[in-house]
């Protein structure tokens, strides 16, 4: 069975391109879905991972199938629903960054429920990753998430939490209550800045580290460009962000939560893991796509070894 556990929603990305014909945008198809997104991080880092999905009956679901059979993620806990689509989602590019358009509302994905949660894969992984998006899509899936965090931690099993606020799924008053509920029963958080000063309301980072430290015993907050903070209830330390030429950051949080999880596993202490975790959401920045830059685990060794040099 997979060492690493991904529940959440795939969805079929379109991403624009530069240049398009007559000023009019092209599209670049590919997948997304922060959790898919996580696991093929994590599998392209050398770990042995699954999903937890639902997808639609459709020409997206059978891409995602074709995708993680390419990449080695196990479907074993991938349910298909006759009745329901796969979402989808656009990202457009401008000089405030990439932003981003949902088609998901009624997905397969939304239609999760309690009883659909694999309990006894869950109670053979070693770690079981989630998001706030996993609990956001609807009321069942958020029932089924929590769940699935109950199954894991009364095996002993340990929870990755990735807040990934999207305010366009619910407010932000229900968000908080779920995501920091979320949070206080995980083992390791891995809030972006952005979502974190909206979810507490502080802007200082140390300050931030020190709120979900009460919540979880281990906190990696997203600084984008600037690198990591890194904090457990023993230490803490600034993983210092790598120089890049950047073009599209989609999914580089979710890179960094996959090769993350991927080198905890394999034996890698917090702050070896960190570093290169660090690296791999660098060099995921470099190319368009949420899945297509992600780095395997030779490139971001290499990519480390020549930062030594």
């Amino acid at each position: 069975m997979p060492d690493i556990l991904c529940l959440g929603e795939p969805m079929l990305e379109f991403n624009q391109q530069p240049g398009g014909p007559d000023g009019r945008s092209l599209y670049l198809e590919g997948h997304g879905g922060d959790t898919s997104n996580a696991a093929i991080a994590a599998a392209r880092s050398g770990a042995e991972v699954g999903m937890i999905a639902h997808m639609g009956q459709d020409r997206p679901g059978q891409s995602f199938a074709e995708l993680w059979a390419m990449e080695g993620v196990d479907t074993a806990c991938v349910q298909t629903d006759p009745e329901a689509p796969t979402g989808i989602y656009f990202v457009s590019h401008g000089p405030q960054g990439h932003d981003f358009t949902f088609y998901r509302k009624g997905s397969a994905a939304s239609r999760m429920r309690v009883r659909d949660v694999p309990e006894e894969a869950i109670r053979q992984a070693r770690i079981l990753h989630l998001s706030g998006i996993s609990l956001g899509i609807s009321e069942s899936a958020c029932d089924a998430a929590f769940h699935a965090i109950q199954v894991a931690r009364k095996a002993g099993v340990s929870v990755s939490f990735d807040t990934n606020l999207r305010l366009r799924l619910w407010p932000l008053r229900r968000a908080s209550a779920c995501i920091h509920t979320a949070v206080g029963m995980a083992d390791m958080v891995f809030p972006s800045y952005d979502d974190a000063v909206l979810l507490t309301g502080l802007k200082d980072a140390e300050a931030i580290a020190d709120f979900y430290l009460r919540l979880c015993p281990l906190v990696l907050l997203k600084l984008g460009a600037e690198g990591l903070l890194v904090a457990t209830r023993e230490s803490r330390a600034r993983v210092l962000g790598f120089p890049v030429r950047a073009v599209d950051a989609t999914g580089a949080g979710d890179t960094l939560a996959g090769a993350f999880m991927a080198r905890i596993v394999a034996g890698d202490d917090v702050w070896e893991a960190a570093r290169y975790a660090n690296a791999a959401a660098a060099l995921s920045t470099t190319g368009y796509g949420a899945v297509a830059p992600i780095p395997t685990a030779a490139e971001v060794l290499a990519f480390l070894e020549m930062q030594r040099n």
